[in-house]
């Protein structure tokens, strides 16, 4: 394989990985806009959305294409029960206390699929097979092309949710200003919750479309949830477009250093883009400039 064709490869295997950090940035930037607080359970929403489609695939011998959308609507009534038990009840507690509940919340759920099942790695098999499709002497899993698509599917049905209908207009008046919001008659409490089912959505979606490709076991949130949040703070926490670009890039960060560099760099890059970010442009790169917004919860 010439040298044009590997880095080519490992241009697709960037994208692909940096596609699920794209996604699991959305979720943190969805309950962030709407709260003002870091989910740290954010992972973990993906850890169980493969972890649930694996049981009803492979134990209840469900079909995948049933096992998915199950297990995904699952994870979205977890996140919206963990709102409504945990969150909502302390919602004019210190922004400190609501991201300690969700870490709180994160080793629940580590503890609970540990329990449920076991610290083996489990997997699902592939939307449309195996056989790779070869591409200027680089090679492209299909299941690749499935997670690229489906991430430009839920991007393009946020900006129509959140521009085209009321209550997607209601989040976003939400994440503006909070009081405001409510003095026009809107249910803020309910647009929270709903923040939080549809950030959970969005991460059960991709535990279900990345356990094809990559093993998935109870403790694949925490490195999920960390670059995932690294994503979302190089891309300027609340901005989707930013969470996508930047997820895209640490993505192939990981994946030249790893071809190029070595392996043990991968895990690394998310961390260090994250403390770059923080110590030389704490708003992220891609940070809107426009006026600070009011977070009232």
């Amino acid at each position: 394989m010439s040298f044009a064709s590997q880095l080519l490869q490992y241009t697709l295997s960037g994208i692909t990985i940096g596609s699920i950090y794209a996604l699991v940035a959305i979720g943190f930037n969805i309950i962030y806009n709407s709260t003002g607080i870091i989910n740290l359970a954010q992972g973990d929403f993906v850890m169980l959305g493969g972890m649930i489609a694996v049981f009803f695939h492979n134990t209840l011998h469900f079909p995948l294409v049933a096992s998915g959308p199950i297990a995904a609507l699952i994870v979205a009534l977890i996140g919206i029960l963990f709102e409504r038990f945990a969150i909502h009840p302390l919602k004019n507690a210190s922004v400190i206390t609501l991201v300690i509940i969700t870490i709180a919340a994160s080793i629940l759920f580590k503890g609970g699929a540990m329990f449920l099942w076991g610290k083996d790695a489990y997997s699902l098999p592939s939307f449309s097979g195996d056989e790779p499709i070869r591409f200027l002497g680089a090679t492209i899993l299909p299941q690749t092309i499935w997670i690229i698509c489906v991430l430009l599917f839920i991007v393009a049905a946020l900006v129509c949710f959140f521009r085209y209908t009321m209550v997607g207009r209601a989040m976003k008046a939400c994440s503006y200003n909070k009081r405001a919001a409510n003095i026009v008659g809107i249910n803020v409490n309910n647009m929270v919750m709903l923040s939080f089912g549809l950030s959970a959505l969005i991460g059960g979606i991709a535990g279900v479309i990345i356990t094809p490709i990559s093993l998935i076991e109870y403790e694949k949130g925490s490195l999920l949830g960390l670059k995932g949040f690294g994503a979302a703070v190089f891309g300027g926490l609340g901005n989707m477009g930013g969470a996508v670009a930047a997820g895209i890039l640490i993505g192939l960060l990981e994946s030249y250093s790893a071809g190029l560099l070595s392996s043990g760099y991968k895990d690394a890059v998310a961390l260090i883009i994250l403390l770059l970010v923080l110590f030389f442009r704490p708003g992220g790169i891609f940070a809107r400039k426009e006026v600070q917004k009011l977070k009232h919860y």
